[in-house]
């Protein structure tokens, strides 16, 4: 029940109303006894949404998909992808629903609100743990400077979801820019409607790209736009061990946020070859292999856009081709630039000195294995003059690197402000997973509190800074989850 002073969330149906063809109007399945485990007041707040809303029995209701605010249309949306490389043509929101455009113009989406067309003999609901992974990795990106979906909130469902064991269920509340994706066109080609392709086109440049309105060539301008923050996003993945795992066509953002936080992880010791998805056997998404894919499924974009190109289908490929080749540029500029910030490089030192520093670094932590997010942190002291944890991390093989390194006189200050102190490291991650899933919220909360906050060193939080204990099993992590 609403009180008198709260004010109830309001909703657009603007993408089903524009895109019938791109989804199915749904209803999410009910909720035995909702129950609100965590809600984002601050997200709230920027949203201009009222928290005590939210918290009362129809806000509540609302953030499971029960209650529909009038004028919503709540919608699976429909879409194609690669997933592992093979094609499949119909995938889409299997246990997802958009609400409806909050009144910013972002996206409303619940996430394990119940079995729609799309779920392909899935139950289309969701346990506890994995919600919560969402929220809480989804928050540290965000506190990490990573463009992202957000976490709303989580709500129990009050419902059993029956994976490996019987476990509680739960349905996340996502805010993103859109949920549009490179699938989302591969769909909209597969049904050979150009007229359909051009409207989520011109959709897609009004909602994300609007400068690409007034180019000479629009559609190319979109791709070219896209390609851009993809390329950055990579990036900023690579900067901090942040390994996705299911970087499918269908996971890849027109807006050009991460999304999806399934077999997500963040890598301890440096290693390019980490993957952490159980069924990523073969290693497509690992570590090194982040940028190289993702190159890969915007050619699979440019594919959907060669009749809006041009008229000429050869000069479409051409032009996107072209405009494809770019990425790794992109991306090497952009990785570079995160990198002289890592370690503090003034912007006086020249570029081939720079590229040779950090192929060097790159060097040593793969010849050593350090904690890579302990690596950095210790590097800021090394240029407080403190060598020890350096050396405690890589032994005596960065002596030559540390003396090329300070005579460059790193900025100590810029350091601290790009390189956390706090990540959702795995095992913390899990810890706090299995506590949640047993009814005790006390340790999501606490390493909410951290990640969230990851520059600011916290006085008795030191646990929060160390990697998974040496006899840990390794770290594994499962799609869907």
């Amino acid at each position: 029940m609403t009180t008198d002073t709260a004010r109830p969330l309001t909703l657009g149906s603007r993408y089903a109303s524009e895109f019938p063809e791109l989804g199915v109007p749904w209803t999410a399945a009910e909720a035995a006894e909702p129950r609100l485990l965590v809600l984002n007041e601050a997200l709230a707040d920027e949203l201009a949404l009222d928290a005590d809303y939210l918290r009362g029995e129809e806000g509540v209701r609302l953030l499971t998909g029960t209650h529909v605010p009038a004028g919503a249309t709540p919608f699976a949306q429909a879409y194609a992808g690669h997933q592992f490389g093979g094609y499949s043509p119909r995938l889409g929101d299997g246990r997802a629903l958009l609400m409806g455009e909050l009144p910013d113009g972002r996206d409303l989406h619940l996430k394990g609100s119940g079995r729609t067309p799309f779920a392909r003999g899935g139950d289309g609901l969701a346990a506890v743990g994995p919600m919560l992974r969402e929220y809480v990795i989804s928050e540290a990106m965000h506190a990490l400077g990573v463009p992202t979906t957000r976490s709303l909130a989580v709500v129990a469902t009050g419902n059993t979801v029956y994976r490996e064991q019987p476990l509680p269920g739960a349905v996340l509340a996502r805010v993103a820019a859109s949920h549009l994706r490179v699938g989302t066109f591969q769909f909209a080609r597969s049904v050979d409607d150009d007229d359909l392709l051009r409207r989520l086109a011109d959709h897609a440049i009004a909602r994300h790209h609007p400068h690409a309105t007034h180019a000479a060539r629009p559609y190319l301008e979109l791709f070219a736009s896209v390609l851009r923050d993809q390329a950055e996003l990579v990036a900023s993945w690579m900067l901090i061990g942040f390994i996705h795992g299911v970087m499918n066509t269908d996971n890849t953002t027109i807006s050009g946020e991460t999304i999806d936080y399934g077999p997500c992880a963040f890598m301890d010791a440096f290693d390019p070859a980490t993957v952490f998805s159980s069924i990523d056997t073969g290693g497509r998404y690992a570590y090194a292999n982040q940028p190289p894919v993702l190159q890969w499924n915007l050619a699979r974009f440019a594919e959907t856009l060669v009749p809006l190109v041009d008229p000429d289908q050869d000069e479409a490929v051409r032009l996107l081709t072209e405009e494809l080749g770019t990425f790794p540029e992109r991306y090497q500029q952009a990785w570079t630039a995160g990198m002289r910030a890592k370690i503090g490089l003034p912007d006086d030192v020249p570029a081939a000195e720079a590229t040779d520093l950090i192929d060097e670094l790159s060097r040593l932590l793969s010849a050593t294995g350090a904690d890579y997010t302990g690596f950095f942190r210790a590097l800021v002291a090394a240029a407080d003059g403190d060598d020890q944890p350096v050396r405690d991390l890589v032994g005596a093989l960065a002596e030559g690197w540390l003396v090329r390194w300070r005579a460059l006189e790193p900025d100590r200050e810029s350091m601290a402000r790009v390189n956390p102190i706090y990540i959702p490291r795995n095992h913390l991650v899990e810890e706090a997973l299995d506590a949640a899933t047993a009814g005790d919220m006390g340790p999501f909360t606490e390493l909410l509190v951290v990640v969230t906050d990851p520059y600011t060193e916290l006085p008795d939080y030191e646990r929060y800074t160390r990697p998974a204990p040496p006899e840990s099993a390794p770290h594994v992590t499962f799609c869907g989850t």
